[in-house]
């Protein structure tokens, strides 16, 4: 029984480094979540690899949308592992580990939605300052009857 609970705490030390799949076989009653939140994380973080090795460069809205749900995928393996420590025999320097690596992510989500927000202003202004040029007209044409690209229907009215 303590070899089984050994071989656990060394399963979840490595699985944070992606190193220990079937050893993750063994866990007790009541902390499978575990397993299924850490084959979710490496999912995620094989799509980063993934982009990584194809020498893919991530517009920021996927990178945006990626990193938060690698965020909260972190944040949900860091409340169950909290929360059941003791019972799963999770190391504390687990829990460490992911709360440094779930920071990092989130610190370099936060860049990454920012620049969403900072495309989403600029295409905004750019929107603004076409509609400014062409005379504030909101039909936005060079059409001296209508102002715009609307055109009136020809013919009797």
């Amino acid at each position: 029984m303590m070899r089984r609970y050994a071989t656990l705490k060394l399963a979840v030390a490595l699985a944070g480094l992606g190193l220990a799949e079937p050893a993750l076989a063994q866990v007790p009653s009541g902390c499978e979540n575990l397993q299924k939140l850490m084959q979710e994380r490496q999912s995620i973080v094989g799509q980063l690899n993934a982009n990584a090795k194809a020498k893919r460069k991530m517009t920021p809205v996927q990178a945006c949308g990626i990193l938060g749900r690698l965020v909260g995928n972190g944040n949900s393996l860091i409340k169950f592992a909290t929360a059941n420590q003791d019972w799963c025999q999770i190391p504390a320097t687990f829990v460490d580990g992911m709360k440094a690596d779930n920071e990092k992510a989130g610190t370099i989500r936060g860049q990454a939605c920012n620049a969403v927000k900072q495309q989403e202003v600029m295409q905004r202004r750019a929107q603004q300052q076409a509609q400014q040029r062409q005379g504030a007209n909101p039909f936005g044409g060079a059409d001296s009857i209508t102002g715009g690209a609307m055109r009136v229907p020809q013919g009797a009215l």
